[in-house]
């Protein structure tokens, strides 16, 4: 029997790799993102599987519940869930950062995650069937200057999908938090608001990861058996591993 992956965030970087990565496995989609445009582009390239596509901000929790309210017949059973929908904006210490990125922080990455899964999640305990990846960050583990509202965003993350496997104890229900390291795409376009050139220069002389290295852990993931769960996932390219203690000197 086909399966069906949710994919949120699939317009561009990771959703995007995994949205290419589960069509060419032969599972059907849904993918939903604020720009039409490119969901409309993912389905027309996706034509061996059956893609519906959602315009939806996951901030909104009306749009996320009209969203899942409203799936058709043919994709409502769904086995994947992958809430990759998110972002950082901003490096300034606390005490300099935007309020407002702060904020679009908070909404993305916390409360749309929330707002998603639980749409989906009677469904899911009802069928006693699904799995929920979610897409967290080495940034909720290990601090660094700059990372503040986004690290903890992302510390929520981690300990939401902990919480949730708890929760769903007996429901045969997986739960995983894959967790990446540098990895190039649009994600520091958008967290210097567009400034490509500082955001090509976070890539200078690495070898960072891609969305299509994340897609194929994710797929993998999704791939074990049944009764295998992996509950955590961090990754890092080999050019990144963690630096000494900061003191500061007189």
């Amino acid at each position: 029997m086909t399966k069906t992956a949710f994919i949120t965030g699939a317009t561009s970087g990771f959703g995007k790799a995994c949205a290419e990565m589960f069509a060419v496995k032969g599972w059907n989609l849904v993918l939903s993102g604020r720009r039409a445009d490119r969901l409309q582009k993912l389905q027309e390239a996706s034509t061996q599987v059956a893609v519906h596509t959602v315009q939806c901000d996951v901030r909104e929790r009306a749009q996320v519940e009209a969203m899942v309210k409203n799936l058709p017949d043919s994709h409502k059973d769904i086995d994947l869930l992958v809430n990759n929908a998110g972002l950082a904006l901003g490096i300034k210490p606390a005490q300099d950062a935007n309020l407002d990125d702060w904020d679009t922080m908070v909404d993305t990455n916390i409360k749309g995650l929330m707002y998603v899964t639980h749409a989906l999640l009677p469904h899911m305990v009802n069928r006693r069937k699904g799995h929920i990846i979610n897409m967290g960050s080495i940034a909720g583990s290990w601090p660094y200057p700059g990372g503040n509202a986004y690290g903890a965003t992302k510390a929520f993350v981690e300990q939401f999908s902990n919480n949730l496997r708890a929760d769903l104890h007996g429901t045969g229900i997986r739960v995983s938090n894959i967790e990446p390291g540098l990895a190039e795409s649009e994600f520091s376009v958008v967290r210097f608001h567009g400034d490509q050139q500082k955001a090509d220069a976070v890539y200078e002389g690495t070898e960072p990861l891609t969305p299509k290295d994340i897609a194929e852990m994710v797929y993998w993931l999704a791939d074990r058996p049944a009764h295998v769960n992996i509950n955590r996932l961090e990754v890092m390219p080999v050019c990144q591993s963690w630096g000494p203690f900061a003191i500061d000197r007189n």
